[in-house]
């Protein structure tokens, strides 16, 4: 966890199970109940994952996880978050071999990522891969960084009323209270790198609010980032990566806005 310090005055499906033309093309893994194709690529790094992984699956066994996970997936509407769940952390290690391969250029790998395991569009799904990074055995890790959170958020905010950065939030909703935070947060905790020429502030290299007449497709194309971005508009915000738009939630939840990126 990145912990900030300031002063209180005592006064918050690409190539993962991509099957080539050709049986030849791909690498073959074997288990008793059926067979599931690989590039070589992958199969060097699900490999060299669970050499590292004395406890874990067989690679052929984290195979079937995958067409199991994926199976779900296309015959529900609504699959099962928590059977999604189960398969992910079943298939754990494979998957972060895949992610942090080489056989991705790093511009395409989210895109290739979200294709891969469209799951990863449900947010849920994504805080709970978070834990899965940074606290695998502790099931209540979102729900505490979710807590953690509050709490900094409203030191934050007492801090920078006091450097009279952020006005006195008297009569102000919680959601409007946390887009005023978002954008202060740059001038609360200044860095020595200067942001990118084309942007108009600092903060709209993590979020942005929408004119009423701008269209987010364009300003995602124009953005001089591909950094994870907020976009916020009269009635919700939307979470994007590089250019495209990956979930939108009611305005009310931007008060976890920063946590999703």
């Amino acid at each position: 966890m990145v912990r900030f310090r300031f002063p209180i005055p005592q006064t918050s499906t690409p190539v993962r199970g991509h099957l080539k033309k050709t049986p030849e093309q791909a690498g073959r893994l074997h288990s008793p109940e059926y067979a599931v194709l690989y590039t070589d690529t992958e199969l060097g790094h699900v490999h060299a994952a669970n050499k590292d992984n004395r406890h874990g699956d067989s690679p052929a066994t984290q195979a079937r996880h995958y067409r199991s996970l994926q199976a779900l997936w296309k015959k529900t509407t609504l699959p099962n978050k928590e059977a999604v769940a189960q398969l992910l952390d079943l298939e754990f290690e494979a998957r972060r071999a895949f992610i942090d391969s080489d056989a991705m250029k790093e511009e395409d790998r989210h895109e290739q990522v979200l294709k891969a395991y469209p799951c990863f569009w449900e947010i849920e799904h994504v805080m709970d891969e978070l834990r899965r990074i940074l606290d695998r055995d502790n099931a209540q890790y979102i729900n505490e960084v979710k807590e953690r959170w509050t709490e900094f958020c409203q030191k934050v905010q007492f801090y920078g009323v006091f450097k009279k950065i952020l006005k006195p939030p008297v009569g102000t909703g919680k959601a409007e209270q946390a887009i005023e935070l978002l954008q202060a947060l740059p001038a609360i905790f200044p860095s020595s790198s200067a942001p990118p020429k084309k942007l108009h502030k600092a903060s709209e290299a993590f979020v942005h609010v929408l004119e009423e007449s701008e269209d987010p497709s364009s300003f995602l194309r124009k953005r001089p980032l591909t950094c994870p971005v907020i976009l916020i508009s009269p009635s919700n915000w939307i979470l994007a990566l590089g250019d495209s738009p990956v979930a939108a939630f009611k305005k009310d939840l931007i008060t976890e806005g920063l946590l999703y990126v």
